[in-house]
């Protein structure tokens, strides 16, 4: 559903004022969520460390801790107001609401320990060292179970900011397309403002937005904003505004409570890359570039092989059974070996359970004319040169596994791009290239992005931006999105 069309359909409703106001009720049930958790979270550390008869014997130190308990749970409660974490411009999408969560525990609990051994206070361990785990975990997951919630509810076009794009033409179109595939984020493009632009459309072209005006005026703007109703103003690549307008711009907007978005021309830019620096009152933007080196490079591959060693190890009997169902399922050897490029350029050898017949690769030829996949990638759903065993094996990517040894062996990672064969990358272009500047992974953004479903073109972005914005803390959210890819099976063939 394109732009327009999503527009149209819950423009009527999302004016309602039930769903105008769902800040305020995300908010309070945030709000009373936490105070569930903090309760039972005080509560579990106060049972585990005292026990219930302790605690109803009520003596001097439980008694005491009664207090205690009660006053750390209204002030960790407190501190997760006054560390904004309700705020509805954190919710549904990112790490900055989970972020805020963790930091406004740590402090509290930081300061805790401070208060303690500045005054020589005697605060019993074990119950500290319950209620801060125990309570921590909590809010992180009933945050994610109620951003599920809200997840719901943007699918069905509630619970959305309505937003107004300004920018010349081709940045609106890009930031509108962006903004609709990822509708979890909460943002509605309902209508476009293009300062400089042809006076005669009406309608942007890509999008379908309708255009609200194209005088660099920001007072005709605003009157844009109580046309179409919106709540946030986001302003992109090619505005004819000078600094002064966009100031007054600025300041208009916050007296009405109208959020004001600026949306630089970068794509695929993660968070931790972008650094923001103050220069004669000017927010220079400053983007860096990761490089896998030195500590880096070293905790990567450390990370590789522990992790293939242990998941050799727990996945030994699983890998003995799928090799016996190879083995008897078809005629053939249990492995698959394949010509691979990795890292610079070099050629591997890959591993996997074979799943297909002998002469798969023979008889490659005659199946071309049926390819379904895009671009340099060749997928057929129902390729009849899979067998029984092996069609299982991959729709839970169970063929995968000996790839473990590669990772211990070094030419393959964990997560990062997919193994591409010597004749894709014989006919890369030159920016796709970039993909060989980091080691191929047994996962990785297109492994949880939808797999074989995937184009040509997404399948590449994916793999662009992974070696663009490489982390391993990136590295352990792929991996835990990739248990949820596996075991819903989407896009395995």
């Amino acid at each position: 559903m394109d732009t327009a069309t999503l527009t149209q359909s819950i423009g009527d409703e999302m004016t309602s004022s039930q769903d105008t106001d769902w800040r305020n009720k995300a908010s309070r049930l945030l709000a009373v969520v936490d105070a569930v958790v903090v309760t039972w979270a005080v509560t579990g550390a106060y049972v585990l460390r005292f026990g219930i008869d302790n605690g109803l014997s009520l003596s001097s130190k439980t008694d005491a801790y009664i207090w205690i308990s009660a006053l750390l749970a209204i002030v960790w409660w407190l501190m997760l107001g006054a560390w904004t974490t309700r705020h509805h411009r954190v919710l549904g999408s990112g790490a900055e609401e989970y972020k805020r969560v963790a930091a406004a525990s740590l402090w509290l609990f930081g300061a805790i320990a401070i208060f303690s051994y500045a005054f020589g206070i005697e605060t019993a361990r074990g119950y500290v060292g319950v209620a801060l785990p125990v309570g921590l975990g909590g809010l992180l997951i009933a945050r994610w179970l109620v951003r599920q919630h809200l997840h719901l509810n943007r699918q069905r076009g509630h619970s959305m900011n309505r937003l107004l794009l300004v920018g010349g033409e081709g940045a609106i179109a890009h930031l509108a397309s962006s903004l609709t595939k990822s509708s979890h984020a909460g943002y509605l493009p309902v209508a476009a403002y293009s300062p400089g632009s042809n006076d005669t459309q009406t309608h942007e072209p890509s999008s379908g937005l309708p255009i609200l005006g194209n005088k660099p005026d920001p007072k005709l703007i605003l009157d844009a904003i109580d046309e179409c109703n919106a709540d946030a103003v986001a302003v992109s690549a090619g505005v004819q505004l000078n600094p002064q307008s966009l100031r007054h711009l600025g300041w208009e907007l916050a007296s009405r409570n109208v959020s004001l978005i600026m949306a630089p021309a970068l794509t695929d830019v993660a968070g931790p890359r972008i650094h923001t620096q103050q220069v004669a009152g000017l927010p220079l933007i400053h983007v860096t570039t990761p490089t896998l080196e030195g500590g880096q490079q070293v905790a990567k591959r450390l990370f590789d092989v522990v992790m293939s060693a242990v998941l050799i190890v727990l996945a030994s009997p699983l890998m003995l059974g799928i090799a016996l169902l190879v083995r008897t399922g078809s005629p053939g050897p249990v492995l698959f070996r394949q010509d691979r490029v990795g890292m610079e350029g070099t050629h591997f050898e890959m591993l996997k359970f074979r799943s297909m017949v002998v002469d798969a690769e023979a008889r490659l030829a005659e199946l071309q004319r049926r390819n379904e996949g895009s671009g340099l990638l060749f997928k057929i759903k129902d390729d009849p040169r899979i067998t029984r065993v092996g069609g299982v094996l991959r729709k839970y990517s169970l063929d995968e596994l000996p790839q473990l040894f590669n990772i211990l062996g070094g030419s393959m990672s964990l997560v990062g791009p997919r193994p591409p064969l010597p004749s894709e990358v014989a006919a890369y272009e030159h920016d796709v290239r970039r993909r060989l500047l980091v080691k191929p992974g047994l996962t990785g953004l297109w492994q949880v992005s939808g797999r074989s479903n995937l184009s040509w073109q997404d399948s590449v972005r994916l793999d662009l931006y992974y070696v663009e914005n490489w982390s391993l803390a990136g590295d352990l959210v792929i991996i835990l999105r990739t248990i949820r890819a596996v075991f819903r099976s989407t896009g395995a063939y």
